[in-house]
């Protein structure tokens, strides 16, 4: 008898030693595995954005459900906090989604790739998010508004809006000032097959140049200068729009540039290097991983040159399964970037997995990311 009851005292104890190490502090990345909060909670954060402020990272995101039904919004935007990057604190939700059936952001509608920047000058968070209404598919086509006087929340709603109406872009073409033709229709889905191969020529930037224009997929993006700018997919996600916001970064300025026709990005992301700037993004292939895609440019508003797939590895076809999302730099780091995506599981939304890896660049200081199993800030030192 006390021969079995120590067996059962040791084989407990060893169960508590594994569970302890296993829930211990992370010291690093291991792309595409469970990610545990401080709750031993998989940290749901999806199609998220990071704010570094006060000396610590906050990490917004969509909140998901179990099932096909997580592909909506049941709760809202996640925030998490880290003091570095491997060990996330739950801070609940920011942005709650709406039970009054009159509110645009209703639960069931959808509320993607939510960003949130800070504006020193009024002293607020700004969060932009792209917005869709309940039960209307993807047509809407809006960016929704959210403000908070603290970086957790709770923040406030205030309106879903198309960007830019009544605005041409800085470099419009006489074609789309020249009016609409009659077989234009109001929407279309979304995708090359069913859109010409020379997208102007049924002015989809004259057609919604009153009502403002399409905003899907997008992400946020602050220059040294303090101006931000709205990245977003347009033009029944033909083409990309980069809108610089107002000073209070809570409404469009008007100013903004189309950039990359008819290339079907989705999933911007962007940062700066080197006094470049570098985009990221995706191909259309809904919830499908498909080639990631890169470009330059000397100045935001371009001229932007391609790059081509900056992914290096075995599963580059696919950016390692996963979609990018938005790009972090490492505070403190010099030249440092983590390249964010997820890995989206449409059947089971909440199971959807985060891949982080580094950004590294060539001789020619052009960016690739190759995969790499697990890694720790420490591969920066040896840049």
């Amino acid at each position: 008898m006390y021969f079995k009851t120590k067996v059962k005292l040791f084989l407990l104890l060893n169960f508590f030693a594994i569970a302890l190490n296993s829930w211990g502090q992370a010291n690093s990345f291991k792309p595409g595995k469970i990610w545990y909060d401080n709750s031993q909670v998989h940290i749901n954060a999806h199609g998220g954005g990071i704010l570094f402020f006060d000396d610590t990272y906050f990490w917004f995101g969509e909140h998901k459900i179990e099932g096909e039904a997580g592909n909506v919004a049941h709760v809202g935007v996640h925030v998490y906090s880290s003091k570095d990057l491997y060990n996330w604190k739950d801070e609940g939700i920011a942005l709650a989604v709406s039970d009054d059936p009159e509110s645009p952001i209703i639960k069931g509608c959808i509320i993607e790739r939510p960003k949130v920047i800070y504006n020193e000058k009024n002293d607020e968070f700004v969060m932009w998010f792209h917005h869709e209404l309940k039960g209307k598919g993807y047509s809407a086509g809006l960016t929704g508004l959210a403000v908070s006087k603290s970086v957790t929340g709770p923040y406030q709603y205030i309106h879903s809006v198309r960007p830019n109406a009544g605005q041409w872009p800085v470099n419009v073409k006489p074609i789309h000032q020249q009016g609409v033709p009659e077989t234009t229709k109001d929407s279309y889905c979304g995708g090359p097959e069913c859109l010409p191969g020379n997208i102007d020529t049924i002015n989809i930037l004259g057609r919604d140049f009153e009502k403002g224009q399409m905003s899907r997929d997008m992400t946020l993006f602050v220059d040294d200068d303090g101006a931000a700018y709205h990245i977003h997919s347009s033009e029944e996600n033909s083409t990309t729009h980069i809108s610089k916001l107002s000073d209070d970064y809570k409404s469009f300025s008007g100013e903004y540039v189309r950039i990359f026709p008819a290339r079907y990005m989705e999933a911007p992301a962007i940062f700066k290097h080197d006094g470049k700037y570098f985009f990221m993004a995706s191909g259309c292939t809904g919830w499908s991983p498909n080639s990631a895609r890169s470009a330059v440019a000397e100045n935001i508003f371009g001229p932007w040159k391609e790059l081509g797939n900056p992914c290096v590895s075995e599963g580059k076809e696919t950016t390692y399964n996963s979609q990018s999302t938005y790009i972090l730099p490492v505070q403190g780091v010099e030249d440092s970037y983590i390249f964010m995506a997820d890995r989206w599981n449409p059947k089971d939304a909440i199971d959807g997995r985060y891949i982080w890896l580094p950004i590294q660049f060539n001789d020619a200081g052009n960016p690739y990311i190759e995969w790499i199993e697990e890694w720790s800030l420490e591969i920066f030192d040896n840049k």
